[in-house]
C-alpha cells in the first residue's frame, strides 16, 4: 500500500475509533486522518463529517481541506448543509481549497442554496476549480438578491475568460452594489471587444474610487487605446490610488502625448505617485520625458531614485 498508513489494518483501526463513544478520540483520530493527506482518508472523513458531535463534524470540514478531488467535495457540501453553522462555515472555507474541476460536479447542486453563505462559498469554491461548465450557473448568479453573491460569481467568469460572458459581465459592471462593479469591471480585463473597452471607460468615472482604480489598472490589460483621454481626466481624481493606476496604464499604452500631464505629476508629495511617474515615462521611452526625469533622479525615496534612472537610460 503505497501510502503513508503502514497497513489496512491501521485504517481499520482509525476506522473504528471513529465509531468510538468519546467524542474526543473521534476528534483526535479526524486529526490524525489530516494530517496523513492521503486519499485512503477521504472515505473515513466523509463518515466524521456525519459524526453525532458538532465539534467532530467541523474538525472533519476543517481536515478536508488538506484533499482535493470529487469524493472530498462531496463531503465539504455535506458539510455546508450542516445545521450547526460552524460545522457548515468550515466546510464553507475548505472548498475554497479544492483544485480539482471535476470537483465542480458535487457543488454545482448547492449554488442555488437557500443559504447565502452556501451560495458566495459555492461560488468562491468554483473560481479555483476554473471549469467551463461553471460560466452558465455564475452568469445567472449574476441576478442573486445577494451581493457577495453576485460579486462571487462575477469573479469566476472572470477566472474562465470567455467572450460568451461579455454581455452579462458588461450589465455587472452598472450593478448597484460598487464591489460588484468593481470584480465586473477587473474582469473584462481578457477582452479585446470594443464593448468591453467601452464599458471599462464608462466605468472610470463610477462614482465609487475603488471602481475607478480598478478600471484604471484594467483599461491597460484590455489594451483600451480609447481610454487615454479618461485616464487622463483620471490624473486629478481626488484618490491618489487612481491616479497611481492611471499613471501606470498610460505608461503601458505608451501614447507620448501624456508626456506632460504625468511630468506635471513628477514631483508629488507622494512617493508612489513619483516612481510611478518615473516608470511610466521610461516605458513610453519619448526623449520628451527626460526634463521631468533628471527632477527627481536624486529623490530621498530609493524606489524613485531606482525607477527614474532606468527610465533615463531607457530612452537614452
Amino acid at each position: 500500500m503505497n501510502s503513508v498508513f503502514e497497513s489496512f489494518s491501521e485504517l481499520d483501526e482509525l476506522a473504528e475509533q471513529l465509531q468510538d463513544d468519546d467524542a474526543g478520540l473521534r476528534h483526535v483520530t479526524v486529526l490524525q486522518l489530516a494530517e496523513s493527506a492521503e486519499p485512503e482518508a477521504i472515505p473515513l472523513l466523509l463518515g466524521a463529517i456525519k459524526d453525532s458531535n458538532a465539534g467532530v463534524r467541523q474538525q472533519a470540514a476543517i481536515a478536508l481541506g488538506n484533499f482535493d478531488g470529487l469524493k472530498a467535495a462531496e463531503a465539504l457540501v455535506l458539510g455546508l448543509e450542516d445545521e450547526s453553522l460552524e460545522v457548515a462555515k468550515a466546510a464553507a472555507s475548505s472548498l475554497c481549497e479544492l483544485k480539482d474541476p471535476d470537483a465542480a460536479e458535487a457543488i454545482y447542486p448547492l449554488v442555488n442554496s437557500n443559504r447565502e453563505f452556501v451560495r458566495v462559498a459555492c461560488f468562491r469554491g468554483l473560481k479555483e476549480l476554473c471549469n467551463p461548465q461553471s460560466l452558465g450557473p455564475a452568469i445567472k448568479a449574476l441576478e442573486d438578491d445577494s451581493a457577495e453573491v453576485r460579486a462571487a460569481a462575477a469573479a469566476v467568469i472572470g477566472w474562465l475568460q470567455s467572450d460568451n460572458s461579455l454581455p452579462a459581465l458588461i450589465a455587472a459592471t452598472r450593478d448597484d452594489d460598487a464591489g460588484v462593479r468593481r470584480i465586473a469591471v477587473s474582469a473584462l480585463g481578457f477582452s479585446r471587444k470594443s464593448a468591453a473597452g467601452e464599458a471599462i471607460v464608462q466605468a472610470l468615472t463610477d462614482t465609487h474610487w475603488q471602481v475607478r482604480e480598478c478600471a484604471a489598472e484594467t483599461a491597460a490589460k484590455a489594451v483600451v487605446a480609447n481610454a487615454v483621454p479618461s485616464l487622463q481626466t483620471c490624473l486629478a481624481d481626488e484618490h491618489w490610488q487612481v491616479r497611481v493606476k492611471s499613471v501606470r496604464s498610460l505608461g503601458k499604452l505608451g501614447d507620448a502625448s501624456v508626456i506632460q500631464d504625468i511630468g506635471n505629476m513628477i514631483e508629488s508629495p507622494i512617493p508612489n505617485l513619483r516612481k510611478e511617474c518615473a516608470a511610466a515615462l521610461g516605458e513610453i521611452g519619448d526623449p520628451g520625458a527626460l526634463e521631468f526625469l533628471t527632477l527627481i533622479k536624486d529623490d530621498p525615496d530609493p524606489d524613485v531614485r531606482k525607477n527614474a534612472r532606468w527610465a533615463i537610460k531607457q530612452i537614452a
